[in-house]
């Protein structure tokens, strides 16, 4: 039998944000939220915590997997995101796996229908895929021999004579749960966050998603307290001072308005980690290439339209654009501020956090195997919900340049 300790929130877990974007996503409450986050996990570490928050280790598995017993018929079933479609695709025989996938995914499909029955689980869960028999590689990791696997951006590495490595070979797949789904019908499950424990059979490799520092090595001293504390409050007077254009950024988010300059605020970021090879530069330099970013943008579309009447909604996009850009100076500069002052405390609790490991994390390059930290962690707060805690510049980086060894769909 499996236990699930976690938070429930109303929502699926098919895409979770990263902490310092909730300012885009949801104006100066998400500022508070992230705020809140940040005090909540620097308690935790400090030692203080009260039960507020859910910590679990985020694991670079791929593809997610859902599965578990349809509420609505009782069969076991097996799937990716796509469960959530509006013209779901749930995969209850293999058939239903070749006809609703492709390729090595598919392959990894019909694994996880053969064993995961085997585990006998209690409700709908998701988990991400670490890997299949195939999967498994021996390597040399500083002159030790090693089991590898690589399920997306993060090879992971046990040594080979150790009882974890022995655990890993016996099985024919292994996965990481993370969240549990819960409801009558799969239209209106409701997901909690956290991490499962129990037993299951030799063909089925658990990893577990709970975060536990039993060394003591990530706590905070003071002079490391004082640090963090000085980060959130120059956080905290940045969203001051941004607070008006962060909710009206928000709103072009909200309404998934890919021309609104919050839309592309986001997009900026991702393509500044993208093809960036430094860290955030000078607030005043990224207000002005956000601008360019911006304004190149908007012309490329103008120009993509063959006829006056296809550009109309493009020209007048940008010119609105353009005037809440440069009318609001003062109040974007400290938006980008607070964007990147966040980033700066995240990545701070993240080195604490990171201290802790029990498998050996790299990333491969050309000339070997490079050392890493995790890919991050997922805090789920009861009311805020759940959020990414990532190194964007280190993982997310690797993570959109990498070359994927299995297909998503």
């Amino acid at each position: 039998m499996f236990s699930f300790k976690g938070f429930f929130t109303q929502e699926k877990n098919t895409h979770l944000e990263h902490l310092e974007d909730d300012i885009i996503n949801r104006g100066s409450q998400g500022g508070v939220n992230a705020i809140n986050f940040l005090n909540s996990v620097r308690n935790m570490l400090a030692g203080n915590i009260g039960g507020k928050l859910n910590m679990t280790v985020k694991w670079d598995g791929a593809p997610a997997v859902f599965c578990g017993n349809n509420p609505e018929n009782g069969k076991f079933f097996v799937g990716t995101k796509s469960v959530f479609n509006k013209t779901p695709k749930i995969n209850y025989t293999p058939t239903d796996i070749r006809r609703n996938h492709g390729g090595e995914l598919a392959n990894k499909l019909q694994v996880c229908l053969r064993e995961l029955p085997k585990l006998g689980l209690d409700g709908i869960y998701q988990g991400d895929l670490l890997f299949t028999r195939g999967d498994l590689k021996a390597a040399a990791i500083g002159g030790e021999k090693m089991i590898t696997f690589t399920p997306n951006t993060i090879t992971y590495a046990v040594p080979a004579d150790s009882d974890i490595a022995r655990r890993i070979a016996r099985a024919k797949l292994g996965i990481v749960f993370h969240t549990k789904y819960s409801g009558k019908t799969m239209s209106s499950l409701t997901a909690g966050f956290g991490s499962i424990k129990g037993k299951g059979p030799t063909s089925v490799f658990l990893a577990s998603a709970s975060y536990q520092d039993t060394s003591g090595s990530s706590t905070f001293n003071k002079s490391e307290l004082s640090r963090f504390d000085a980060l959130i409050r120059m956080a905290q007077g940045s969203l001051s001072k941004a607070k008006p254009m962060l909710d009206e950024m928000s709103k072009g988010v909200k309404a998934d308005d890919q021309l609104s300059v919050g839309y592309r605020l986001k997009t900026f970021f991702n393509a500044y980690i993208r093809n960036s090879n430094q860290g955030m530069d000078k607030v005043k330099v990224m207000q002005k290439m956000f601008r360019d970013y911006y304004e190149s943008y908007l012309q490329s579309e103008i120009d993509s339209k063959k006829t006056d009447k296809g550009k109309e909604k493009y020209i007048k996009a940008k010119e609105e654009g353009l005037k809440l850009i440069d009318r609001n100076q003062s109040a974007l500069y400290f938006a980008l501020a607070s964007h990147i002052s966040l980033g700066n405390a995240k990545n701070f609790l993240i080195q604490k956090l990171s201290q802790v490991q029990s498998i050996g994390n790299f990333l491969r390059t050309p000339n070997g195997y490079k050392v890493t930290a995790p890919e991050g962690y997922v805090a789920v707060d009861r009311i805020a919900g759940a959020i990414k805690l990532v190194d964007r510049l280190e993982f997310s980086r690797a993570n959109f340049t990498a070359e994927k060894d299995w297909v998503k769909g």
